[in-house]
């Protein structure tokens, strides 16, 4: 079987070429957007490890989950993966959270929840809430770490208005 553009030997190195600088491109575009990306990240605490930074900036808080009215265990080392230490980070599953940058920095509970890959899409975000020292916050997620503050997430999932719900939070 003749490939279009493939019969013609003529037609076949242009096709040939063709396929060959658009792979070319491709590439480029891709590795380009890897560089502009990093470049943009690397002032995030987010995305950055802290193993060899200048650490100016440490707050501790303790946080509680809750969901479906059971307590969840927060595990252990959330935040160290491969080798490199986030931002925010568990030494053990004691439920106190640590936040260390450079400089001050505005650290979120959501930004955590992100870290831990704690699965927020099956939470009904309606029906949860976030409290701090026993007063809830308003900005749910987008709360502010605190140093020295109790954190109390109550999530209801999705799962739960069924016959039987069966969540568990992610494990170690």
């Amino acid at each position: 079987m003749f490939w279009p553009g493939m019969g013609d030997p003529t037609k076949r190195k242009k096709t040939l070429k063709f396929l060959a600088i658009t792979a070319g491109i491709g590439f480029v575009i891709y590795f380009g957007g890897l560089v502009i990306q990093n470049y943009l990240h690397k002032d995030d605490p987010l995305y950055q490890c802290i193993n060899n930074r200048d650490i100016n900036y440490k707050i501790s808080v303790t946080l509680e989950v809750i969901i479906d009215g059971k307590k969840a265990d927060i595990p252990a080392k959330v935040g160290f993966e491969g080798g490199c230490q986030k931002s925010l980070y568990t030494l053990s599953n004691d439920g106190v959270i640590y936040a260390a940058w450079d400089k001050k920095y505005r650290f979120e509970i959501g930004q955590f929840l992100w870290i831990w890959k704690f699965p927020l899409r099956d939470m009904d975000e309606t029906k949860s809430k976030i409290l701090v020292n026993g007063v809830e916050s308003p900005d749910f997620i987008h709360t502010h770490l605190e140093d020295g503050a109790h954190y109390k997430a109550e999530f209801v999932s999705k799962a739960a208005q069924s016959a039987s719900p069966s969540f568990t939070p992610p494990g170690t």
